[in-house]
Parts: structure tokens; sequence; C-alpha cells
């Protein structure tokens, strides 16, 4: 009887380390797919082409440095990057909006004038209620009501008006 239960308490002793083997054995099998599918899914840039891309750029020997991509929305194009407007709701008055926008020009910009509309977008979504921006029909008639409230203010000076983010708490 004593043999019966030696075995019994070595097998329960080899069961927590077989365990422990067949999850690693499942973790790096695991890994190893998900590492074959993401290079798959989105290859990496050969080093050859990133060396060869570094090599010119370090050949022109003029010391300045790369800029990158240039911005489309600056003062020199027309285009004014509002300050994001942060302001509380009409209605639930708990409830917070951040609006990113920016303005483009007809002709140069004009500072005091993004500057007047600024606060008057900020005045008007002080107006505003949860409901009347709800959904993609709400935020329709939201584009369309400051746009026209730009176009009252700026005297069709103001081509377009882009909305960069817009985030409600």
């Amino acid at each position: 009887m004593d043999d019966t239960q030696g075995t019994e308490g070595s097998a329960k002793k080899k069961s927590p380390m077989m365990l422990i083997a067949g999850v690693a054995v499942l973790t790096l099998i695991g890994g190893g797919g998900g590492w074959v599918l993401g290079g798959m899914i989105a290859p990496a840039a050969p080093v050859e082409e990133h060396a060869a891309a570094e090599g010119q750029a370090g050949d022109h020997g003029e010391g300045k440095e790369e800029e990158g991509i240039p911005k489309i929305a600056t003062e020199a194009n027309g285009v004014v990057l509002l300050d994001p407007i942060t302001t509380n709701l009409a209605y639930p008055s708990d409830s917070w909006i951040r609006l990113e926008v920016a303005l483009a020009f007809k002709g140069p910009a004009e500072l005091p004038l993004a500057e007047e509309i600024h606060q008057d977008i900020l005045a008007y979504m002080r107006t505003v209620s949860l409901q009347q921006i709800e959904g993609p029909r709400g935020f329709q008639y939201l584009r369309d009501d400051i746009k026209e409230r730009v176009d009252l203010r700026s005297q069709g000076k103001v081509s377009k008006v882009m909305f960069r983010t817009m985030v409600i708490e």
C-alpha cells in the first residue's frame, strides 16, 4: 500500500513540472507564430535601404538638421491653426468638448481676424447641447453652423474651415 502512495506522490510532483514545460512550449510556439505573422503583415524596411538613405543625408556635409516633411498648415500658405477650443456644452453642463479647427484664407492670413473667429466659435460652442451634435448628421449641422459663422465674421476672406479634432467628454 505504501508503494502505490509513493507512485501517486511522485506523479503529483511531476505534474507541475510538466505543466510548466507545456506552458513554456506553447508560449514559444505562440510567440514565434506571432513574430512570423507580424513579419508577413508589416514587413520591416530592409537595412540596406535605410543605411543608404542615412549615407546620402550624411554625404552633404552641410551640417544642418533634417526638417522632415514640411507642414502644409502654415501662415505662409494661408492656413492658420486656431488654439484648441475647450468648453462645456450648454446641456448637459457637465459635458465638455475640445475642438481643434484650422482656417484656410483666400489671401494672406489675417491673425487678428483668426482670433476673432476663434472667440466666436468658442461663444457658439457654449450654446450647443449634446443632443444637437450627436451622430453624423449632428456633426454635419455643427460644421455647417460654424462655417456660416466664419463666413459672416470673415466676410468671405476664409475659404475653408477644417476640423482637425473633436472630442466630447
